[in-house]
């Protein structure tokens, strides 16, 4: 979150086919490195609408990059080293509930991780914390968002493709809480 009296630099994280932001101006493309590794791309640093924003296309300019191979920590950590105080992820995905058609503007409030293979944490050995994700969706956001939303719910994140599998996405996941599924790995 923003310090009281600071404006906020909003960064926004794009999903498949998302590779800039209209009516975003003064804009230059620059890297950032992170000791993560090479984040998806170069980072695209401008205003909109007198907002300063940075934006990262999650799979590189062109869809180079494969679900399972982006780097998540290298992007998050990108982005707050270029100044970032509030990220906004954009993505496309299903619905285990027929009354949410494609579409359908759905906030996450909550995550079911259920990817493998894959870092999950900026910590571990020599550098410990504890991180409370009861709350993962930051409140500013959510009370901006939600009068915008169709829907709020949890999602499933999964390693791809197992989502298209009819026995992962019938019954057990259609009647729990989750509405949304995002394919992450």
């Amino acid at each position: 979150m923003t310090a009281p009296g600071t404006p906020p630099v909003i960064g926004v994280i794009g999903g498949s086919g998302i590779y800039d932001i209209d009516g975003l101006e003064n804009t230059r493309w620059e890297a950032v490195a992170s000791p993560f590794g090479a984040p998806s791309d170069e980072l695209l640093f401008g205003d909109l609408a007198g907002q300063k924003m940075v934006f990262l296309p999650r799979h590189g300019r062109g869809h180079r990059i494969p679900p399972s191979e982006v780097n998540y920590r290298a992007n998050i950590d990108a982005l707050k080293r270029a100044g970032v105080t509030e990220i906004l992820s954009v993505s496309a995905c299903g619905s285990l509930k027929e009354d949410l058609p494609p579409g359908t503007f759905v906030i996450a409030d909550q995550f079911i991780d259920r990817t493998f293979a894959r870092e999950k944490s900026f910590f571990g050995t020599g550098l410990v914390a504890h991180v409370a994700l009861g709350h993962p969706v930051a409140g500013g956001w959510a009370t901006r968002s939600r009068r915008r939303a169709r829907k709020w719910g949890s999602t499933p994140c999964a390693a791809a493709p197992t989502w298209r599998w009819k026995a992962r996405s019938s019954r057990p996941w259609r009647k729990a809480t989750s509405i949304v599924v995002g394919v992450v790995t």
